[in-house]
């Protein structure tokens, strides 16, 4: 059988559907390929969220084009930026982020010299399929596709469009599959998992259907917009109690200053981040919190961006990602007044990443002499592992032990973004 080099980009929701692309060739006998030099096809799943991005992603396009290989474009560029593909690699197959289900299709035909292009489809549940995971201990559990925003510097809505929740029976049996397949650490993925409504269970009562399952496993919520939490404010805090949950909230407040949010077309405002963000640390000791900033939004004002620099202190987030705010093509922002140069977007980036590189310092010294459990869930330098404690905070440590146990650790050290620690 032939050989299949599959690739993803960006987001967890795209290496979750790399992973059941794999798993849907393998099951049909297609042998998967580790690099693209011994393939015959391969599969590149994109992500265009960001100008950078998109420009890595379309020179990697054009490298494996001229190889002369069969090809096929997947992911999120097919179905917002189609005509770019065609430009690039006219005789490439595509097949768009809801029409996975055709991927075995799409390889045979695209085998055969056929170009074929699968983009119309409508979000489909990507669940209790066949997968190849990229880590054996990590189950990617996307429970809904789309969102409710509309962001008017997004161009992603133009690839994943509106909200489709995915049925909670069976994401809770996908889940039950793979822990009894030894995953150890369950991630809750969507663009707002927040906003998660399938027939009447919200967010708050899936987390409660999946803690249920047996097994010693943990639980990761992924990226909520802070307006869809704030409706499952207290049942939310509530599911988080249990000790399958880790204490991790990652809500995107994107800019400080309530001005800038409503340009972006934000549905909440800066005293309610900072609302929510207080009520869930008050139940929650030492919660782990994750957002994202956009640096140099049209428009933005060096007062309105220090009012990003006074959040972001007054947070201390255990992850922040930073963004300069890039021009895409189709969104409204595009056609915005008060564009930035790019060194100013930089300039405003390399401040905010120095303050919160010495805050992320600081914030982690409070956890010096902390003892407590980690699970172990990936390698890390010089022959350390790295596990995650119970607000999902990296810990490095030396160790035999095998990845997947949970093991006693006692810190003595921190870095940014991450823990140092020895056995207990």
């Amino acid at each position: 059988m032939p050989q299949i080099y599959v690739r993803s980009y960006g987001c967890s929701a795209n290496t979750a559907d790399a992973e059941i692309t794999r798993g849907l060739l393998q099951s049909k006998g297609y042998r998967l390929a580790q690099t693209p030099v011994n393939s015959d096809l391969n599969i590149l799943l994109t992500c265009i969220v960001k100008t950078p991005t998109e420009t890595k992603i379309t020179k990697r396009i054009k490298r494996l084009y001229e190889s002369g290989k069969p090809l096929i474009v997947a992911g999120c560029m097919p179905k917002a930026m189609q005509s770019h593909i065609e430009e690039i690699a006219p005789k490439a197959s595509m097949v768009g982020p809801d029409d996975i289900e055709h991927i075995v299709e799409a390889v045979e035909r695209t085998l055969r010299g056929e170009k074929v292009v699968y983009v119309e489809g409508e979000p489909t549940e990507r669940t209790c399929l066949p997968r190849v995971r990229a880590n054996k201990l990590v189950h990617i559990a996307p429970i809904c596709s789309g969102c409710l925003g509309n962001c008017s510097y997004c161009i992603v809505k133009h690839a994943r469009g509106r909200l489709c929740s995915f049925p909670a029976e069976k994401i809770v049996e996908d889940l039950r599959i793979a822990v009894t397949d030894g995953c150890r650490e369950v991630w809750v993925t969507a663009e707002d998992a927040a906003a998660y409504d399938h027939e009447g269970t919200t967010l708050p009562m899936l987390l409660d259907e999946i803690t249920g399952v047996e097994g010693e496993f943990r639980v990761r919520v992924g990226m909520m917009t802070p307006n869809s939490v704030l409706p499952v404010l207290d049942d939310l805090i509530e599911s988080y109690r249990n000790e399958k949950v880790y204490k991790f909230l990652h809500v995107p407040v994107q800019s400080g200053n309530d001005q800038v949010l409503g340009n972006m077309r934000r549905r909440y405002t800066v005293e309610e981040f900072r609302e929510l963000v207080t009520r869930f640390r008050d139940a929650h000791e030492r919660l782990g919190v994750s957002t994202d900033i956009i640096c140099g939004f049209p428009g933005e004002t060096e007062e309105q961006f220090q009012d990003s620099l006074d959040l972001i202190r007054w947070l201390r987030p255990d992850v922040l990602n930073i963004s300069r705010y890039w021009e895409r093509p189709g969104t409204e922002a595009a056609a915005m007044s008060g564009r930035l140069h790019g060194r100013d977007t930089k300039a405003r980036s390399r401040r905010l990443t120095k303050m919160w590189k010495e805050l992320s310092v600081e914030t982690g010294m409070r956890w010096l002499g902390w003892e407590g459990e980690i699970l172990l869930d990936e390698n890390g330098r010089d022959g350390s592992k790295v596990g995650r404690n119970y607000v999902y905070k990296a810990v490095a440590v030396d160790t035999d032990a095998r990845l997947g146990e949970f093991i006693q650790v006692r810190v003595t050290g921190a870095g940014v973004g991450f823990l140092e620690a020895e056995i207990a």
